[in-house]
């Protein structure tokens, strides 16, 4: 695959075998083309090449670049938040994956409201238990969902996950279970104006077997643009 365009295709084709082998509508999943580090000038091939959902690590990087870039596209903050960034992300983002905290939440909700608007946000779970990792530890997961649903300008619409780093692929598919499985739990609370639909999980060395595994969302940079 030599092309930006060539890649972009190769996933999509990746993704639908995915899809077709695990029963589901390849329909049903979205492709985030992470586009962090790479300047706009690639964003916008990406985009001439049918990307319309981009996910950004970086608020700073985010904030040089999004003004900059045209076409009608969906942006995902997909990074750690820092509270005293928040104001950033309610305003150039639509969706936000990494919420682990009420600090983090309140921020942005109060910022989401100065903007007038509606973030869709994901809880991100830290299913591995590392240290290193952002993210909530599973017996945080309920009264954190809990606590957005009465935030009035963010909507949870699920979980997302970084797995632990792995040589293997299919080393990551039991959290990936994991994952599906606490956002069933949440469902099975039926905490009003929350939905678990959906799960961002998969990155460009494990997307297949998170979507085996129930992901609507696979986050895919080094696929797409090449290393950093």
């Amino acid at each position: 695959m030599n092309t930006l365009a060539d890649r972009l295709a190769e996933i999509r084709a990746r993704m639908n075998r995915a899809a077709e082998k695990a029963g589901r509508r390849p329909e049903a999943i979205r492709l985030i083309a992470v586009s962090k580090t790479k300047p706009v000038s690639l964003i916008q091939e990406a985009i001439a090449a049918g990307a319309t959902e981009l996910g950004e690590n970086y608020i700073q990087e985010a904030r040089d670049k999004i003004p900059r870039i045209n076409g009608e596209i969906t942006w995902h903050f997909i990074g750690h938040l820092q509270k005293n960034k928040a104001k950033f992300a309610a305003a150039l983002f639509s969706w936000v994956h990494t919420i682990d905290s009420t600090g983090i939440a309140e921020a942005l909700n109060r910022r989401a409201g100065l903007e007038g608007r509606l973030l869709n946000v994901l809880i991100e779970v830290n299913v591995g238990q590392e240290a290193t990792k952002s993210g909530v530890l599973e017996g945080d997961l309920i009264p954190l969902a809990e606590y957005v649903s009465g935030l009035t300008h963010l909507s949870l619409k699920g979980l997302m996950v970084i797995p632990p780093i792995t040589a293997e692929p299919e080393a990551a598919r039991a959290y990936f279970i994991r994952t599906r499985q606490l956002a069933e739990k949440v469902a099975a609370q039926n905490i009003p104006g929350v939905s678990m639909g959906e799960l961002s999980m998969g990155m460009t060395s494990d997307f297949e077997v998170a979507i085996e595994e129930g992901a609507t969302m696979v986050r895919v940079g080094t696929a797409i643009f090449g290393s950093r």
